[in-house]
């Protein structure tokens, strides 16, 4: 008996420490994957289809469609991406954690502003607000979430020409992530809204502020490896040196982002450094490398175009679906509401018609009554 009740403490630490190593172990790779996402979003996927096989916990099944998601963003494969993220939406709904919907919601505005989705983008952002609203300030997700939400309005905002207000949505964003503790977390998004904000000043002709956002970009890009960033914000210095016409300088940043980018399969940056390449040799007066280039942007082009049109069907395809439940629930509602409503009826005038008998047996009663003194 003293044995047992001896080895019962040891059976029980070994197994939190199974517990906890396999949490450490999960979380190291989920890291590892998450830093792969824009440099070789291939492996991140991977690494989350191994870890999804054996996952049983909701939310860490969450996360890992997360991480397929926005890895599959990064390839611009939208149909697989969407299908993730409707995986992650439907887990979602199983669970009361306000952290985890909120961040699936703008995963999801994420994915519909990338297909230029925008009023769905937008509807969906105003959902998590709702969320949001309810977080506590000292989270520090909520103002992760809060730039992520900002980040997106501003980046509709710039693909409709309004460069104006979309920097006010982007420096919002930027003061948000700053708030946050943990700065690492927030590098690669840093880099993508000082990406944007570049574009912004660029679309205004303030080359001097775009200049120096596009090297915050390329800064933070670097702090967490991740080098499709940094292509990306090689790639907007380039465009900024290609309008004051110094092509040579720009074709260099180029080719730097070419390579790059050469093993992330992001069709969108091949697709912007093939176009600006093509643009700076025609410029320069190489025909042939002009082609060359010509004929690449035009391939990517196509593929991507190919990828958001399935995606699209697929999106379409859901919103169908989710009307349809949304129809099918108000025709169950208003069910019930009609045999609430006759139901409480039949209550009401089952109550009157007795009330009514019994003032006439009453009436009655009184009647005789009055008759009887009548006679007396």
């Amino acid at each position: 008996m003293k044995f047992i009740l001896k080895i019962i403490p040891v059976i029980f630490l070994c197994l939190q420490v199974s517990v906890s190593g396999q949490k450490i172990a999960f979380d190291s790779l989920m890291k590892k994957a998450r830093l792969e996402i824009y440099d070789n979003p291939d492996n991140a996927i991977r690494t989350g289809k191994n870890l999804l096989a054996k996952e049983h916990d909701i939310h860490r099944q969450i996360s890992i469609y997360q991480l397929l998601s926005t890895a599959n963003i990064a390839k611009r494969d939208f149909d697989q991406s969407l299908l993730y993220l409707l995986k992650a939406k439907e887990a979602a709904l199983k669970t009361n954690d306000l952290k985890i919907r909120t961040s699936v919601l703008i995963s999801a505005a994420i994915q519909y502003q990338q297909m230029e989705l925008f009023s769905k983008s937008l509807e969906t952002l105003n959902e998590a607000d709702q969320f949001l609203a309810e977080l506590p300030d000292t989270l520090p997700e909520k103002h992760i979430e809060t730039a992520r939400s900002y980040a997106i309005r501003g980046m509709i905002y710039k693909s409709q020409s309004n460069p104006e207000i979309a920097l006010e949505k982007f420096l919002i964003s930027i003061r948000n992530f700053e708030k946050v503790k943990y700065k690492q977390t927030t590098y690669s998004n840093m880099s993508v809204v000082y990406y944007n904000i570049g574009y912004c000043y660029l679309n205004l002709g303030q080359l001097e502020k775009a200049h120096h956002a596009f090297l915050q970009s390329a800064e933070y890009a670097r702090k967490n490896k991740a080098k499709s960033l940094e292509a990306f914000a090689l790639k907007g210095i380039a465009e900024m040196y290609k309008q004051k016409k110094e092509n040579e300088t720009a074709l260099q940043l180029l080719i730097k982002a070419e390579d790059l980018s050469k093993n992330t399969g992001d069709l969108i940056l091949n697709e912007g450094i093939y176009k600006e390449m093509s643009e700076n040799y025609l410029a320069m007066g190489n025909q042939s490398l002009y082609q060359n280039y010509g004929k690449k942007y035009f391939e990517m082009r196509f593929q991507r175009e190919q990828n958001e049109l399935s995606s699209i069907n697929h999106s379409i395809n859901d919103h169908n679906l989710e009307t349809l439940k949304k129809s099918s629930e108000m025709k169950t509602r208003y069910h019930y509401l009609t045999a609430g409503i006759a139901g409480i009826s039949i209550v009401i005038i089952a109550l009157l018609l007795s009330l009514i008998f019994r003032i006439r047996k009453q009436n009655l009663k009184y009647r005789k009554e009055i008759q009887r003194l009548i006679r007396s």
